[in-house]
């Protein structure tokens, strides 16, 4: 199917580390009529300020990568603003890309979604067939509920105004434009910053939470834009025959997962840390494993194509950049 490279595309969140990628993505295949606001520009949880861009700018096409996010202590500590402004954003930005025309959408949501016990690895069908993992669940019901509000569109609308709105859901992510904050950040970049003081400190050893044998599942942040540009010019036969009107979402993930022992140690290597790791077992572990299936997305035609050593070696250098 040919693409037009003058379509406007809207990136909703395109100073986020998704949305920066999706903008990478979309830059490299040529589309050269990208529409973008800063938080300042504006407020995607205003409701009249984004009916007012959007009847402005029509634009054909959306990608929602905008989201408020944070790691277990910013959910435990802000669980009102979390579920707030998530499903604020959301409501606003489909409800005005749908009374502004807009026939193609693609929601960006989370792994965190899926209950907390749900068989590994997570299929798409174990949505809403258990209970959230407790930390999260605010910003889980959400994402949840994006989903259903693209589902919902499609439903009553798909037909009669053309629209196709659509969702996709990566496993845990990391790349370049990651939030290596000390305290807030997730495993990957914070890794990184430890890994990188010790390196400097001369430290004989980095100690690290837990035993290190949970497994996780991880996904650079490129590999995700294209998957989601993947799918958004996915013809509609194809994202038919893999999803149900009220199953549509699909997972992005690459199939297989690490110790987080390996983990550390491949980011050890990838910044030239030589040093013993400690793993204080005293720590708590969290969930033994989170993998995501994504076998629907495989059958589709897309892959992940980035290693992750190589990944993290691109990630090292982000941070060395953000640092300067």
């Amino acid at each position: 199917m040919s693409i037009n490279k003058n379509t406007k595309i809207y990136v909703a969140g395109h100073r986020g580390m998704v949305g920066s990628a999706i903008v990478r993505q979309l830059q490299a295949k040529g589309f050269n009529n990208l529409v973008m606001r800063t938080h300042a520009e504006l407020d995607l949880t205003n409701q009249q300020a984004v009916a007012d861009f959007f009847q402005k700018e029509k634009p054909e096409q959306v990608y929602l990568a905008a989201a408020k996010v944070g790691g277990i202590h910013a959910n435990n500590t802000y669980p009102a603003e979390f579920i707030y402004q998530n499903l604020m954003m959301e409501a606003n930005v489909v409800h005005q890309a749908f009374l502004a025309g807009v026939k193609k959408l693609l929601f960006l949501g989370s792994s965190c979604i899926y209950p907390k016990m749900a068989p590994q690895p997570m299929a798409e069908e174990a949505l809403l067939t258990g209970k959230l993992e407790a930390t999260n669940e605010p910003y889980a019901i959400a994402k949840i509920a994006g989903i259903k509000l693209c589902e919902s569109y499609n439903r009553q609308y798909g037909q009669s105004h053309e629209i196709d709105y659509r969702s996709v859901m990566p496993t845990n992510l990391y790349g370049p434009g990651d939030n290596y904050h000390p305290e807030n950040s997730h495993v990957i970049p914070a890794l990184i910053r430890r890994f990188h003081e010790a390196k400097e400190s001369n430290m004989p050893e980095v100690v690290i939470w837990g035993t290190g044998t949970p497994r996780r599942e991880f996904l650079y942040v490129d590999d995700m834009a294209t998957a989601s540009v993947y799918v958004m010019e996915l013809d509609k036969a194809t994202y038919d025959l893999h999803t149900e009107p009220m199953q549509s979402h699909i997972n992005v993930g690459v199939g297989s997962d690490v110790m987080i022992k390996e983990l550390a140690e491949t980011i050890g290597k990838a910044i030239g840390y030589r040093g013993k790791l400690f793993f204080d077992s005293s720590k708590p572990d969290g969930t033994p494993r989170k993998l995501m299936n994504s076998a629907k997305i495989k059958g589709m035609g897309w892959r992940a194509e980035v290693d992750l050593y190589d990944g993290l070696v691109i990630a090292y250098q982000d941070f060395l950049l953000q640092q300067t």
